[in-house]
């Protein structure tokens, strides 16, 4: 018996491995196949569409063209891949399952694993960059165009890593016991390493502005005994705001979908995880279209160029494009003082209104 579930067999189809956990495959569609399908579809157009609209801002506006919007860019980039690969995999499940060779089972899970840890990892990297440039007292950061190119690149090549390991190293196809019930073919232990792995990835984001929300809050309560004590309180509470928008969103859409994978890696199908597995994933994918509000809608230059772009696209009477406005160039912003009082006078001054809660803070 030991023998029969440890033995390495490759010729088990997917229906095998669905049947071996207990998983139904649906021979027929029901109503909960078209309610998640209809849903997932609808969102994935939101979020390729709201993704894309804020890809091509950042590429139009020249105001745009500094590190933190390049891993804005980025984050988008990898959301609007998100948007495609969940998509595919709304193409590809219900009834159609069964039908899957476990090359295209594998590929369907390798596009969902790859777009989701880019777009935790641009979460990350955007958390990061405006810890460094909030401490260090700059405007934007001082990072250069090199590193950023690099630092993107590290993002997409870890995300395609773990894409990867399933199918080629960390699979269930040599040791049946350890199939999930979640993903069948999957190692329950390689869900318990991805979702630790993206829990570690919260907590060291949650330390980052923490920290971050500590300094400027120390920063201004200085501050307010040379100036107002209602702008002392306004930066304050509009980081409190942003830092709550940002973790908040992360634990709503993702923390459903991760303590889901960690309870399957734990328990198996002691778990139940399949009453909600699908519905989790809705959510972290939700995620995807929550980014772009939270990080970019939020900035009045951005939503002017959002403006400029559907003015254009629609064929009315468009302004002017934003890179040709009568405003300063972003060189000028960047040569703020950067004194800590002269900073917040220049961030309240220059054209694109920066300010604590400026895009990924």
């Amino acid at each position: 018996m030991e023998s029969s579930v440890t033995a390495c067999d490759y010729s088990r189809n997917v229906t095998f491995f669905y049947n071996l956990v207990g998983k139904k495959i649906s021979t027929e569609w029901a109503t909960r196949d078209f309610l998640v399908i209809g849903l997932g579809l609808t969102v994935c157009v939101i979020v390729v569409l709201a993704n894309l609209l804020v890809m091509v801002a950042i590429f139009k506006n020249h105001r745009f063209h500094f590190p933190i919007y390049y891993l804005l860019g980025n984050m988008a980039a990898a959301d609007m891949f998100a948007g495609i690969a969940y998509g595919y995999l709304m193409l590809h499940t219900g009834p159609w399952t069964s039908t899957l060779s476990k090359k295209q089972w594998y590929i369907r899970g390798a596009l969902i694993d790859i777009s989701l840890t880019a777009s935790v990892a641009n979460l990350l990297a955007v958390a990061v960059e405006r810890h460094q440039t909030i401490i260090t007292m700059q405007l934007h950061s001082n990072m250069t165009k090199r590193r950023v190119v690099l630092l993107i690149v590290c993002i997409w090549a870890v995300s395609i890593v773990m894409g990867l390991v399933p199918s080629t190293l960390w699979n269930c196809e040599c040791d049946l016991d350890d199939c999930s019930t979640v993903a069948p073919l999957y190692s329950r232990r390689f869900l318990i390493f991805w979702a630790v792995f993206n829990l570690l990835t919260f907590l060291i984001m949650a330390a980052m502005y923490t920290r971050i929300f500590v300094y400027v809050r120390y920063e201004t309560w200085n501050e307010s005994r040379h100036t107002t004590e209602m702008r002392h309180q306004q930066t304050v509470v509009n980081l409190m705001k942003t830092i709550s928008m940002v973790l908040g969103a992360f634990v709503i859409c993702w923390m459903p979908g991760l303590l889901t994978l960690l309870l399957d890696g734990l328990l198996g199908e002691a778990s139940h995880a399949n009453a909600y597995e699908k519905f989790c994933l809705v959510i972290a994918e939700c995620n995807s279209l929550v980014n772009p509000i939270i990080y970019s809608l939020r900035d009045d230059e951005m939503r002017h160029t959002f403006k400029w772009i559907l003015c254009c696209l629609c064929g009315s009477g468009a302004e002017r494009p934003p890179a040709e406005n009568d405003s300063p160039p972003p060189e000028e912003t960047v040569g703020c003082v950067r004194k800590f009082e002269d900073q917040l006078d220049c961030m309240e001054t220059t054209n694109e209104e920066a300010r604590w809660t400026m895009p990924g803070l």
